[in-house]
Parts: C-alpha cells; structure tokens; sequence
C-alpha cells in the first residue's frame, strides 16, 4: 500500500514526505514548522484550525508540549445531556475531537524509523514492530508514536493470565486481554463433549490456548487481521501450543464443524473511528449477527457456541436484551445456559468516567447456546 503525502514548505523550498497514521486520519492541509520557541496556548489554536505542527526541536520539549495541549483539550466543559445513550454519543464525539487536535503535533522519520531530533528515543524496534520497515522518510503524529512505543513495552512485559499460568504479549493494533473476566468465563464453563474447537475472531490467541490447555485435541483460531494471526501465533508458539491450535485467516468460520465454538466479538454496536477501534465497536452487531446466523451450520451434533458478551450496550441504550434474544432465536438457536460475572478493570469504579453509570451496571456472560 502506498502511503499518502504530506506537504510543507521549509526555508522558501517546498518539501514531501509519506504520511503516516495508524488511525487513518488524512495528512493535515496545513503544515507549519514548530520548535522549542512554540506556546503551549499558540500550538493548542493552530490544532484547533487543523493545522500541522511540525516538530523540529528538542524531542522532550514536544512530549510536554503535547501534555499541555492535552490539558487545555481535557478542561472543555461538557454540556449536560438525558440519556446515557446521549452521554455515549457525546463521549464517543468528545474523544474524535481529542484525537484530531492531539493528532496535529507532527514528528519526521529517517527511513529505518529513526528519529532526526535532539534527545529523540530510538523507537525503531517499536515501529518496525507496528509497521514493518520503513524504505523511505515519513511523517506521523507524536501521539500515535507514544502510544506505539507503550504498546511495544507492552509486548514485551505481556499480561498476565492466571487461567493459563502465563503471559499474553499482545501485538499493536490487536486487543489486549486485560479484562480477564470473559477469560475466566472460558476457563471455567463445562465442555461439551468433542475434541474439536473453533475460536472465532483469535486476536491474541487467548481464548484459543485456555481451550487447547482445558484438554480440547484439536482448536482452529480465525481471524481475518492479518496482525491478529501474527500475534496468535507469536503466543502460542510461547506456550508450546503450536501444534495443538490451528490458526486460519477467515471473516468468521472456517470450513467444518466444532463440538464447540467460541467468540468473543466487540461489544458495542456503533461505528469504529479508526482502524484500531475495531476490536470495540461492531456496526450494527455486524460480527454478532454474523456468529449467530452461522453457528447452527458449524456446529456438531449436541456441539455448543459459547458468546462472550457485556451487557454495556444495553446500559448505553444502544441494543436492548430483548434484540440480542431476537437475534439468537432468528439464527435457529436457544440458550442452554448463561453464567455471568462482575467486570473488575478500574472503569467499572471510577465515578469521574462520563460513562460511569453504565459501566457500575455491567455483566460479562458467557451465553452457551445450541441449534434449536
């Protein structure tokens, strides 16, 4: 894929460079050189009329630059709203604006991903990691950079799964198994009898390695990012698991059927605004409807599909029990059983979050369904 351009002038001379954004954001019309001499308040006005900043000083000064920035966006007051599904709508708009004003703080690349600038870090293992070599200079924002170099720690740290006894070290871009709750609801259900598992939408490969390490023969893993199934098999390669779990690029299914099939799709219905966001929202429960509706096909007789899913979208009045139910007799299944548990991640406790009174309400079932 060839990257889009990005352009401005330097010293009377007109200059290029590819642009770079994991979020998708276009390049800014406007780019303007900025260096150490640049106000906090200056730089916040400019981001605000669209206009790109960038960076040409010392690499510390733009980190604290981007910190107040940050604090001036985080001071905008909220205007009062009825629902909670208003509170949603007007987070979700909130946090876009957030993102296209930070996003306006620009940073140059060398090709390799190095850093032209004084007391840079040397993040080249970060962004090699995140997207492959680069040939060529390029253009990104220093808030997808920090965000980039801290999931890198991430993967190297991991995240601890205590249903496995081991860490998790997720790739950039694919989500993150912190909230442990729906692994333990993996961990601890009872097994159809079967020896044959499909985990729909891997990701890390979490769901794929409890099933593989509960004594299940055979588990296939689908996942259609191809960063997803790099990251699955990174995982499993770590735990020995290799040769137990297949792993397939597929929207969905993959040929045949399982005794068991597993998924876990992004909980809420509404629109991704970037790429990343897609391990989150579900356009009009695209995935869900899409596991339901195939379920039937895929399973073997007296097989089970196991649907992890919060119940927040229904806090937030965006799908409502009665829909989900709908859409799980529409697809020619019933419900066997369905055990629920408390959302632990520090959300769920945090009056300040706008979305507070959804989150304090939340359940994470696991729905064990089976072809009516």
């Amino acid at each position: 894929m060839t990257l889009p351009e990005i352009r401005w002038e330097e010293n009377q001379t007109p200059r290029a460079a590819r642009w770079r954004s994991e979020s998708g954001a276009a390049p800014p019309r406007r780019v303007v050189l900025a260096d150490d001499t640049l106000t906090a308040d200056l730089a916040y006005r400019q981001a605000c009329e669209g206009v790109g900043l960038l960076w040409r000083g010392d690499f510390q000064n733009a980190r604290q630059l981007l910190q107040a920035m940050t604090r001036r966006v985080d001071k905008r007051p909220r205007k009062p709203v009825d629902t909670l599904l208003d509170a949603f709508n007007q987070h979700r708009q909130i946090q876009s604006q957030r993102a296209r004003i930070l996003g306006m703080l620009l940073i140059p690349f060398d090709a390799g991903h190095g850093i032209p600038l004084r007391r840079a870090p040397d993040a080249r293992q970060a962004c090699e990691a995140a997207h492959g070599p680069a040939a060529e200079p390029y253009v990104a924002s220093l808030r997808e950079l920090l965000g980039l170099i801290g999931a890198f720690e991430w993967r190297k740290k991991g995240v601890e799964i205590p249903a496995l006894g081991a860490r998790i070290h997720p790739h950039y871009g694919v989500f993150s198994p912190l909230r442990g709750e729906y692994v333990d609801l993996v961990a601890s259900a009872p097994l159809p009898p079967g020896d044959t598992a499909f985990d729909i939408g891997t990701g890390t490969g979490v769901l794929a390695a409890v099933l593989a390490r509960r004594g299940v023969k055979r588990v296939v893993g689908t996942d259609q990012d191809p960063r997803a199934l790099a990251c699955a098999r990174d995982n499993l390669q770590r735990l020995g698991l290799e040769n137990r779990v297949e792993l397939a690029q597929a929207d969905l299914y993959p040929e045949g059927r399982a005794s068991l099939v597993v998924c876990n799709p992004p909980w809420l219905p509404a629109r991704p605004s970037s790429p990343v966001e897609h391990a989150v929202y579900d356009p009009d429960s695209r995935m869900l409807r899409g596991f339901l509706d195939g379920l039937a096909a895929h399973l073997a007789p007296a097989g089970e599909g196991w649907l992890i899913l919060s119940d927040l979208a229904e806090h937030l009045g965006l799908r409502s029990r009665e829909q989900l139910l709908d859409m799980i007799r529409q697809a020619g299944l019933r419900v066997e059983d369905r055990t629920d548990t408390r959302p632990t991640h520090g959300r769920a406790k945090d009056a300040s979050d706008p979305l507070h009174a959804a989150r304090s309400k939340e359940v994470t079932s696991l729905w064990r369904l089976a072809a009516a």
